[in-house]
């Protein structure tokens, strides 16, 4: 900076002249070689996050402002992000942006000043998260009784994962999927939170089976080494999974913000493992217990339904007593039944009797001469009816003739002609119709009466025996008339003077036909 100044003054003759950047790069030389090493503590102020992953900030006090970059190299290796209203130490070198015409602080390195900026950075985000309801009660998943896979996100080379798979294989040995993390320093949050997602991607029935139960696990230590479970990219995917989600990070005394993010907190990570499976040996000595409850169960079951069948049993009559009263009534029936069936027999005969009297010829006679009668009746009405009808429609014609012209007189007529005409077709089809089916009643009645008739009996080789007149339906009737006329198909016999033969055996009476 020296060789710029000019020994005679300012405005001597022998001022030199300098360019910008001959300016610009003697600042920046000077600043630079007096701040290359800087610690400066502070509160941070505008944080920006451009796309090019640099991370650009102010560091403030009451009374003035430092402009300051960590470039992306440094900035993707620390331990905390830095956040608005967050007091810390940061340490780099000072140099200046000559497009700018200032001064910057480019930061190697930045922590919080002490516990207490990151108690009270700490209680700010668990606020803006609780308030989101990522630590609502409602959100929480209960844990499934016995998990076939549990996921462990955890460092490999820990204690950790051996206190937990010892003490699963002690309680109830379970397949136990790992996703080493590193649980301290920058690529803790980042990697625990692939780890959980890479957890919930798994498809169900793959390859890689898919946990039914996860395990967040980390010993104890400080607040700074457990910060990594603090951050917010951290409870964001514990609170989105969709595997339930045990937290057991740290000893008892240590809280983190995913212990409320997750389902359930373990004080250890011995304690998760406990939560996460119930022991073996008390499963089954509890089945035992139950299943030694229900045999004893059924048994009394068995034993009270046996005394209650019993009881019932007693209670019931015995079987022939059911039988013996259908057994009497069916004994009754049966003596009944052949006095019922001779008077049903009698009784339809009876009924036969008169029906075949109401068909007796004369009466068919009389029948059919009504029938004729009604049918002349109704021939004779027909026509004068059919001539009043005529004149009435004459006189209708005519009056309307008076009151409509001729031509639609002429029109009218025709039609009323035609109607008629169809009329009369209608009415002398109807009435053949009619006389058509009373003669095919007629000759049905006369067809059923020479059916009925005692000479178509005769053709089929019957004889009707009169005496006197009178038909004889007995031996004793005929011993005792003394002339006897036989009726045959083909004429009349008669005894009078002849001596009738008599069979061998007198004691029996000839063989006769029957008409039924």
């Amino acid at each position: 900076m020296s060789d710029l100044i000019d020994d005679d003054g300012p405005g001597g003759p022998n001022s030199p002249e300098f360019t910008v950047s001959e300016i610009s790069g003697a600042v920046k030389r000077t600043v630079e070689g007096a701040f290359s090493h800087v610690r400066v503590r502070g509160e941070v102020g505008r944080v920006s996050l451009p796309r090019s992953g640099h991370i650009y900030l102010d560091l403030k006090d009451d009374r003035n402002v430092l402009a300051s970059v960590i470039w992306k190299g440094t900035a993707q290796r620390l331990a905390t992000r830095p956040e608005e209203g967050m007091e810390v130490i940061a340490t780099g070198r000072l140099t200046t942006f000559g497009g700018q015409s200032r001064y910057q602080m480019v930061i190697e390195d930045i922590a919080p000043a002490g516990v207490g900026a990151l108690m009270a950075m700490l209680e700010k985000r668990k606020a803006a998260l609780a308030a989101e309801g990522l630590f609502a009660a409602e959100r929480k998943r209960a844990l499934p009784y016995l998990p076939r896979v549990i996921g462990v996100v955890t460092s490999p080379s820990g204690a950790v994962i051996r206190d937990i798979l010892h003490r699963l294989g002690d309680r109830f040995p379970r397949h136990v999927l790992i996703w080493p993390v590193a649980v301290q320093g920058a690529a803790c949050a980042p990697e625990v939170a692939r780890a959980i997602q890479g957890f919930n991607a798994l498809p169900e029935g793959g390859a890689i089976p898919r946990p039914d139960l996860l395990i967040v696990a980390r010993g104890g230590g400080s607040l700074e080494d457990l910060w990594g479970f603090n951050e917010e990219i951290v409870v964001r995917a514990a609170a989105a999974s969709q595997i339930p989600l045990i937290s057991a990070v740290g000893h008892e005394t240590d809280t983190t913000l995913i212990d409320h993010a997750a389902d359930r907190r373990a004080p250890t990570p011995t304690a998760a493992a406990e939560m996460a499976v119930p022991v073996r040996i008390e499963l089954i000595a509890a089945l035992d217990g139950l299943e030694a409850r229900r045999s004893a169960a059924l048994g009394r079951l068995l034993s009270q339904r046996r005394q209650r069948l019993a009881d019932l049993a007693r209670a019931l009559p015995r079987p022939e007593t059911l039988l013996n009263f259908a057994a009497q009534r069916l004994d009754r029936a049966a003596d009944r039944l052949p006095a019922a069936l001779s008077a049903r027999v009698a009784r339809e005969r009876l009924r036969l009797s008169e029906a075949g009297a109401a068909l007796r010829p004369a009466s068919l006679r009389r029948r059919l001469a009504e029938e004729r009668r009604r049918a002349d009746e109704r021939v004779a009405r027909v026509a004068p009816a059919l001539a009043r009808l005529r004149r009435l429609r004459a006189s209708e014609l005519e009056k309307a003739a008076r009151r409509v012209r001729p031509e639609l007189l002429q029109r009218r007529v025709e039609t009323g002609r035609e109607a008629l005409a169809r009329l009369d077709a209608r009415l002398r089809a109807a009435l053949g119709a009619g006389f058509e089916r009373r003669r095919a009643r007629l000759e049905a009645l006369e067809r059923m009466r020479a059916g009925l008739s005692y000479r178509e009996t005769l053709r089929r080789g019957f004889a009707v025996v009169r005496a006197g007149g009178q038909v004889v339906t007995s031996r004793a009737a005929a011993e005792q008339a003394g002339a006897l006329e036989i009726e045959f198909r083909d004429g009349r016999l008669s005894t009078a003077g002849r001596t009738p033969r008599r069979s061998r055996k007198t004691d029996e009476p000839p063989e006769q036909g029957t008409l039924l």
